[in-house]
């Protein structure tokens, strides 16, 4: 049985995965080892000085201390056993970071500004990361703009997504939860906003989820859209309630006339909507920046249906 995920400590959040341990550990045992030596170095420069401070302002400076072999090679060679421990254990816990075990379920990422993308071996794709508990995950990476860097804390996981190639990292979730994903190279005005989850679920759960919420249409198409605003990562561009964020509010967006950054206008219905979704340059709303990425290919038409199904609603 798996055990409960660790409490986070005052410098690190919770351990939620397999090998946060063996990172916390060495993440503690340098701290701890800096503050031995601030307070020791610290310590003795205070006793020196107050020790061996000059008594008289015509005493002379002389040193009553020679030259000491021991002393001398121990200052030298003990940093340096100590530097080499750090390393060789550092080592060891990066090897078991960047290689996956054998047989991992392997998921497709793709960042773009300002969203992360997660397409699965079914063919659905979401914009938060479903996972099976007490199962190794494997996530192969790559950037379709900007350099981006997929951070999940509470795994220690963290790598940089880049254009025109492919990264990997894994990990292993022992507990069901919700962990926040951080995307920690800055990409452009909505970097803040570029902020994921990835949602860990009992194993017996975990398919009939992910085929329930963004495969299947059985449910009312404004429901799903209301689910695809998050999963589909619309969120973190476009609010519900009026907020200026990267792109235009959805509030009350359906049946108004927008205006273009080419002077040109037009009315939001639904094939406005739908073409905003697909091929968002060719129409950019005025002051705002060209920055939304296509949906091409990566929305099934009944998802686009839910999607301006909830925007209506949105009154």
């Amino acid at each position: 049985m798996a055990s409960e995920t660790a409490q986070g400590s005052f410098w690190m959040p919770p351990e939620a995965s397999t090998f946060a341990g063996d990172v916390d550990a060495l993440f503690d045992f340098i701290y701890w080892l800096n503050v031995f030596f601030f307070v020791a170095i610290t310590g003795a420069v205070v006793y020196f000085a107050i020790k061996y401070r000059r008594k008289s302002d015509d005493q002379l400076a002389t040193s009553q201390v020679g030259h000491n072999t021991l002393i001398e090679a121990a200052w030298t060679f003990i940093p340096l056993l100590i530097v080499i421990a750090i390393f060789v254990w550092g080592f060891r816990v990066f090897l078991n970071q960047s290689v996956a075990p054998d047989g991992a379920y392997e998921v497709k990422v793709t960042a773009k500004a300002y969203l992360w993308q997660y397409t699965y071996p079914n063919g659905a794709v979401t914009g938060e990361l479903f996972v099976p508990e007490d199962t190794p995950v494997k996530l192969v990476m790559s950037s379709e703009d900007l350099l981006h860097s997929f951070f999940v804390p509470d795994f220690r996981v963290k790598s940089d997504v880049v254009p025109g190639r492919y990264t990997t990292v894994w990990f292993e979730a022992p507990d069901p939860g919700e962990h926040v994903v951080f995307c920690t190279e800055y990409c452009g005005a909505g970097h803040s906003g570029m902020m994921s989850k990835v949602i860990v679920l009992p194993k017996d759960e975990f398919q009939e989820r992910l085929e329930k919420d963004f495969i299947d249409g059985d449910i009312p198409p404004a429901e799903m859209g209301a689910k695809l605003y998050t999963s589909a990562g619309c969120s973190a561009c476009h609010s519900i309630n009026g907020t200026r964020l990267v792109g235009p509010s959805w509030k009350g967006l359906f049946g108004t006339e927008r205006k273009f950054a080419d002077g040109s206008t037009a009315k939001v219905d639904e094939n406005y909507l739908r073409e905003s979704i697909l091929q968002p340059m060719n129409k950019v709303v005025e002051g705002y920046p060209p920055s939304m990425p296509s949906y091409q290919g990566q929305l099934k038409d009944v998802q686009i249906d839910a999607l301006i199904a909830y925007i209506k609603t949105l009154k």
